[in-house]
Parts: C-alpha cells; structure tokens; sequence
C-alpha cells in the first residue's frame, strides 16, 4: 500500500477544496447499527442535535473560518453513498453475521442525504445545529465533529512551512509508535480504534490504524470507522450509544416510562440485533441508577461499555452487579472507551487481568495526540473536549446525566428532574481533557 506524505500534503495543497469527509461511510459503525434500529422503529420522530464544546476556553470562532466550515458543511450534503459501499455494506460480515442491514433498510439507505443545518456564532462559540428527522439528522453528529477538528488542526498548521511539519509528523509518528512499542509487551491485550470523532485528520486516522495494524496484530480488534474498515480490510466495530436512551426518555409520557426508557432501547435492539452486539452503555442517566433498577435478563447480555467513570472504579462496580446476579465475570465482557491513552489501558488491563474478558476502544489519544510534536509553539493542536448530542426529540427537551456531572446535557431544570428520578449516586466530577 503507497503510504501518503502528510506533512507534504498538506503543505502541497493546491485543491479549492480538500473536503473533510469524502464519503458517507466516514463515519463510526455504530451509527449505521442504530439508524437502522432508528428507521425501523422510530421513522416519524424529529431529533435536532447540537454541537457542544466543552473547552469553553477554546474560541473556535476564532480559529475555524466560518466561510471554510459552511464549505465543508455543504459538501458532506452533496455526498451518497456509492454501488461499491452499498455492494460491501450488503455482503460483508459483521460481527459474525451476514447481511446485518436488512435489503429493504440498504434500498432506503442508497438516497440518504444528510440534511441541512444551521450555523450562527455566540460568544466566541460556533452554534451549529441539526433540526429534522431523527432518521437522518443522527447522521450530522460524527462528520460534523470531525469536520471541526480537521478544520481547527488546518488552522493551526496553516503558516507551517514544510521542514517544520515534516518535523511536527515525524516526531507524531515517534509519540505514536512509542506507544505501539509498549502495548506490544501485553500481546493478549485487545485494542481497537475509536478516534474518528475528534481526529487531527482523516488521513491521519488512516496512518494510526495501520500503524497499529502493522504494529500490534492480532491485538489490533478493528476500528470503528466504516470507511477505513472497507479500505484497509479491518472488522468494524461498535454498537450503539447515548442518543438511544435520550430520545426514548424525552418522549416518555410520564415518570414510569422515563425510568423504564433504558432498558425498552436495550429490548428493541436485542430484538433487533442480539448476539455479540448485546453491549449495554450504562451510563445516559447514571450506572448507579442503572444497576440498581436492571432487569435480571440485562444480566445475560454479552457485556458492558463504562463510558464516564474512571474505567477501574466502573469496572469494578460492573464485576460486583455481575457477581450479586450470579454471573461469572470471567465469562463477560467491559469494553472502555473515555479518554484513554497507553497509560490508562495497561494500568486498568493490569488491574482486571484473568477477572474478565477486556476491550479498549481507543479515541482521542490515539487519532489527535500532537502535544509537544509542533517545533514551533502552537495551542491550537492539542486536542479539546467537543460532542454533538440531541437535544431534543419532538420538542420535548433530551437530558444526559452521565457518570461526570461536567458531561451533563440539557436544559437545567430537566436536568435537575431526571436528578430527582435517578439520583446521582456515584456521580464524580473529572476534568475533560477530551
């Protein structure tokens, strides 16, 4: 395979527009699992998402030219998905199974388009909204992001010459393949690549994943992004997430069906999916809360994903709720996922080693690590902490409570109702450094 000269590229140029996205497929599998979920049981329901910038002290206004974002906006609009995508999507294997996406969703998805947006600025912040059918405005929130991460990395590089990012991508490389060096030394340890959402670039992405694909091997599991699975002969990987549980509690009627919101998505996806895709995400409105009210098939499924508390301590209280339902641990699976970097994955594989089957999903650390790397001193490489999350679902407001108060989401008075439905035991807040 013809490696591609990054730095060169990007030097080198000349095209009116160097689109962010170059296919619809750019974008996480799991996307593609719950809009499927989504059109078949879900189709009448309008969800509007925003963007979010948690970096507060991160102006983006100032650092992303508004003219180049609406540029990039409006081309991922223009983009299908093409016959070589849907033929791949239609026969590939996934997760052991043949055609997971049914005919009749692959005929209605060969039209999709993403739909149009709305962009205004306030106080140094971009306002960048995605009202419309649930059914494709899900399909804004990982394009969008990557869109601005790429567009703020070009800022930064910008008056770069080409000695100097020669110099920024070979000492990225370095960082990079120092941490593949150390990951080698636990061969049973399994990794995969979920950095799409706020990479330094797509090509770059495409650079980490081989290079871990090359570097670690069989503990390389895949990655989460569809296009570069497609490209490099990789598995996809993923399986659903927070804006599940969200829009079925904003559409709840009443108290009782809020409360019973988690488990009926995890009910309509098992009916739907099943097998090694039963992966519960615990954390929309608390794992606490979760555990504590689960039912007692939650038990069976294959695993968990702890999304906000710190991986040792959800980890641990995940093990213990297994062993009260009389599981054995060593017979299921956690998967983690927020903010990790090599330190953390071995420190916590070290930890739960031979008490339960692990998985790290890889994000931020992997696909946006330039801290340190540039020879001259630029703020605007280092990663930041930035999601597009629904905000409503038919003009009730959506909340997220998270394990981390800071992640919190919604309107604060909704917020202080699911508080008072849940609780907020175990809530602990972090830093959000991505």
């Amino acid at each position: 395979m013809t490696k591609t000269d990054i730095a060169r590229r990007v030097y080198d140029n000349a095209w009116k527009l160097d689109p962010v996205v170059r296919s619809l497929l750019d974008t996480d599998f799991y996307k593609l699992l719950m809009l499927q979920m989504i059109w078949r049981l879900y189709p009448e329901v309008d969800a509007t998402f925003s963007l979010i910038n948690r970096t507060r002290t991160v102006r983006l206004t100032e650092e992303i030219d508004e003219q180049e974002l609406r540029e990039q906006l409006d081309y991922a609009r223009k983009l299908r998905f093409t016959k070589k995508e849907m033929i791949w999507l239609a026969g590939n294997t996934f997760y052991g199974r043949k055609q997971i996406f049914s005919p009749d969703f692959l005929a209605w998805l060969a039209d999709f388009h993403l739909p149009d947006y709305e962009l205004s600025r306030k106080e140094g912040q971009y306002e960048l909204t995605f009202p419309g059918r649930w059914t494709h405005t899900s399909m804004w929130e990982i394009p969008a992001l990557a869109i601005i991460n790429e567009l703020r990395s070009r800022s930064a590089m910008k008056d770069m010459g080409p000695f100097a990012l020669d110099v920024l991508y070979a000492r990225a490389k370095a960082k990079m393949w120092s941490k593949v060096e150390r990951l080698r030394q636990h061969p049973d340890l399994r990794i995969s690549d979920f950095g799409t959402r706020r990479r330094h670039s797509f090509l770059w992405q495409r650079w980490c994943v081989e290079a871990l694909k090359e570097g670690i091997g069989e503990s390389f599991s895949g990655t989460s992004n569809v296009l570069l699975a497609m490209d490099t002969d990789l598995e996809a990987l993923g399986t659903n997430a927070h804006e599940l549980p969200m829009v079925a509690a904003a559409l709840a009627r009443d108290d009782e069906e809020l409360k019973a919101a988690p488990y009926k998505v995890l009910q309509d996806w098992n009916r739907l999916y099943g097998g090694n895709l039963l992966i519960v995400l615990p954390d929309a409105f608390g794992t606490a809360a979760f555990l504590r009210n689960a039912p007692p098939w939650v038990a069976e499924w294959t695993g968990f994903r702890p999304d906000s508390a710190p991986p040792i301590e959800g980890g641990e209280k995940i093990i213990a709720w297994w062993n009260k339902m009389g599981r054995d641990p060593r017979e299921k699976l956690l998967i983690f996922s927020d903010g990790l970097d090599v330190d953390t994955i071995i420190d916590t594989y070290r930890h739960f080693e031979g008490r339960v089957r692990m998985s790290f999903g890889w994000g931020t650390n992997l696909t946006n690590d330039f801290v340190g790397c540039a020879p001259t001193h630029i703020t605007g490489l280092d990663p930041i902490s930035i999601v597009c999350k629904v905000m409503t679902a038919n003009g009730r407001p959506a909340v997220k409570l998270s394990d981390n108060p800071r992640k919190a989401t919604g309107e604060p008075e909704e917020i202080a109702r699911y508080l008072r439905l849940f609780g907020s035991e175990d809530f602990a807040e972090q830093a959000l450094k991505v």
